[in-house]
């Protein structure tokens, strides 16, 4: 199917287009890219521009550049513009204004893509929907999904996120969404910002694109609801608060943690809610409630979102759970594996520790006889000069006194490290290259390890050493 013509991407851009073409897709990198794609040479760490001849090779439709690259002809498929980044702008808001797509947007300091993909996995239920396969939520990112977007999708689901005080508004405004949806505020890019009320007013301003009779739907429970609930009140009359109080309007009255899932019960102002979501942790169920939300102000049908709801499996490094198999001949040497390594700050990875913490363990098995719970963590990164501080004090929390050993990484880690009782202390490594190497000597047989720290820190080098002790067996 035709998503960009030569004619309308000129339109949208105010750029001149070499030749006729159409594309079928918008790629940014060749080494993703499929035939029929609008290559996008964007200049980050290197200049797209180097890479149009590569991509018109693989079969690219045409290239958006602000000149014409060497090596490539005058009369190749080229969309010309002065600024190639205000170019996909331009084409993200001709494909927002094109549609009659609802589209939500969602931003949070945790759990802004797995709600995200939850969404996804509801609303595709009721109707066509779009959203970025990855994490694309920066100034890249939501300009790439939205330019991706088909015209007739039914809905959009678009990730918004923020290192920076300042980013997510002009996002936001780019996306126009119906419903804006902020999971949490919690210490993250503390580096960036003074505060966490700071960090509140920033997520919060994802309300300031909401479209005329929008809905900002919010966590009422957390300590800085009171400025969520003020901005967004500044842009729409329509609020929907979710959370554990009496205050929410929709409210989780009991959320039961299972090894592998969780089981929520609440109301939407009088009516029951129930569902269920296959993972593991309370924050899992509080985002379920988000998305049931989202739902209501949608219109949609609560009983089909909840029976989706429990459709959904959290992806690789977002806390997928797996069965490392460590001898094919004993079906009880085993261990489980927590794969929550793509992101990680203080309010992440307590609730990772507390799931950690309630998982079940098999004893009599192994070298060592008795199951343990195990974390491997990685720095948490961008929490300025309290990062010491935050990651020292993870040792005190209820759920790391549960805990049998912690294995550290990173310059950060050495302070939660050196902060934890010798009894739970494990390796404490420089990268994750050296904990990986570790991982065989760490671990056995009816073990539960999660693996967890900020992507940068690369701890999928572990999942991966953990993965390999045996045949893994994924289960959502």
């Amino acid at each position: 199917m035709t998503l960009w013509t030569s004619s309308e991407a000129a339109k949208a851009t105010g750029g001149t287009s070499t030749r006729d073409w159409s594309a079928t897709g918008v790629s940014i990198d060749t080494r993703s890219l499929d035939p029929g794609d609008l290559f996008v040479a964007l200049t980050a760490a290197r200049d797209g521009h180097d890479f149009v001849a590569q991509a018109l090779e693989k079969g690219a439709a045409a290239a958006l550049v602000s000149r014409v690259p060497e090596g490539v002809a005058t009369d190749a498929p080229l969309l010309i513009v002065d600024d190639v980044q205000t170019g996909l702008d331009a084409l993200a808001r001709a494909a927002r204004a094109r549609t009659g797509a609802k589209v939500v947007g969602v931003t949070g300091s945790v759990g802004k893509t797995s709600t995200k993909d939850m969404l996804r996995t509801v609303l595709s239920a009721q109707g066509a929907t779009h959203a970025a396969e990855a994490s694309y939520n920066n100034h890249w990112g939501v300009p790439l999904t939205l330019a991706r977007m088909p015209k007739d999708s039914d809905f959009a689901v678009i990730e918004i996120g923020m290192n920076h005080p300042g980013e997510i508004a002009p996002l936001s405004r780019m996306a126009r969404p119906d419903v804006a949806l902020l999971t949490t505020v919690a210490p993250a890019h503390l580096e960036a910002f003074e505060s966490i009320e700071g960090i509140a007013h920033e997520k919060a301003s994802i309300f300031e694109g909401l479209q005329p009779d929008g809905t900002a739907v919010f966590n009422g429970d957390v300590a800085t609801s009171d400025i969520l609930r003020d901005v967004a009140s500044r842009y729409t009359e329509n609020l929907i608060s979710f959370g554990e109080s009496d205050e929410c309007d929709l409210q989780a009255t009991s959320i039961i943690t299972h090894d592998d899932r969780v089981v929520v019960t609440g109301r939407a102002g009088t009516d029951p809610v129930l569902f269920k979501v296959h993972a593991a942790g309370k924050h899992f169920g509080l985002n379920g409630m988000g998305v049931v939300a989202v739902a209501s102000a949608l219109g949609l049908n609560r009983a089909l979102v909840t029976n989706d709801i429990g459709r959904w499996h959290p992806g690789a490094g977002r806390g997928a759970h797996a069965t490392v198999t460590l001898d094919s001949s004993d079906p009880d040497a085993t261990l489980a594996l927590i794969d929550d390594a793509y992101n990680a700050n203080p309010a992440s990875v307590a609730a990772s520790l507390v799931v950690l913490a309630a998982a079940p363990v098999q004893d009599d098995t192994g070298r060592v006889r008795r199951g343990r719970r195990i974390a491997v963590l990685g720095d948490m990164k961008e929490l300025g000069p309290t990062g010491p501080e935050l990651h020292a004090a993870l040792a005190d929390l209820e759920a790391t006194g549960s805990l049998d050993r912690v294995h550290c990484v990173g310059p950060l880690m050495r302070h939660l490290h050196e902060a934890l009782p010798e009894a739970k202390r494990g390796f404490w490594c420089e990268t994750a290259a050296e904990m990986a190497d570790r991982m065989p000597r760490a671990l056995d047989a009816g073990d539960v390890v999660v693996v967890k720290g900020s992507l940068s820190m690369g701890l999928s080098r572990v999942v991966d050493a953990i993965r390999n002790l045996g045949e893994s067996d994924a289960e959502g």
